[in-house]
């Protein structure tokens, strides 16, 4: 099945979403740097490491199905909180405005009859369910420890144990 121009359209426009948010988890990265917050940084290290990886399989995709990726420009990412339940509640929102990219290319590869893309949509699918159950916990968790500096301490440390790869446990 030949590949539609809308869909790799859509798939490069996707590619584009996920390499803006690995960088704007790297630049969350830096913040929590400079708040000397490293157990913070290093999880949003991993963060961009996965969302450069899910760019990675949408460009795949588009070279096995005989299409063309293409980088398109990334903007700059906003980075403007003071604190981490700040943060995470960026997180939160930005994860939910990705979710709401994958439905929507679910919906144009079914208008499109792409059964391919809609296969691997399910995965992408499923990853945005822990990506915003992952987020909620971790603002959860700051949530009870608000004002509490141990606390925040205590789970900087838990956030900083995360390797690539790995299911969180908040």
């Amino acid at each position: 099945m030949t590949l539609k121009p809308k869909v790799q359209e859509a798939v490069n426009e996707q590619i584009r979403a996920e390499f803006e948010s690995a960088y704007l988890y790297l630049a969350m990265s830096a913040r929590f740097e400079a708040l000397n917050l490293r157990g913070f940084a290093h999880w949003m290290r991993v963060q961009w490491q996965e969302e450069t990886q899910h760019a990675l399989k949408f460009f795949d995709f588009l070279i096995r199905r005989g299409g063309t990726p293409e980088l398109k420009a990334l903007a700059k990412p906003e980075v403007t909180f003071e604190t981490a339940r700040e943060a995470f509640e960026q997180v939160l929102e930005h994860e939910r405005y990705i979710t709401g990219r994958i439905h929507e290319l679910y919906e144009l590869a079914r208008k499109e009859h792409d059964y391919p893309l809609q296969t691997l949509l399910h995965w992408f699918i499923d990853e945005q369910v822990e990506e915003e159950e992952v987020a909620q916990e971790i603002l959860d968790s700051l949530q009870l420890v608000e004002g509490d500096g141990p606390g925040l301490f205590m789970l900087d440390r838990e956030l900083g144990a995360r390797k690539a790869g790995e299911e969180e446990d908040v």
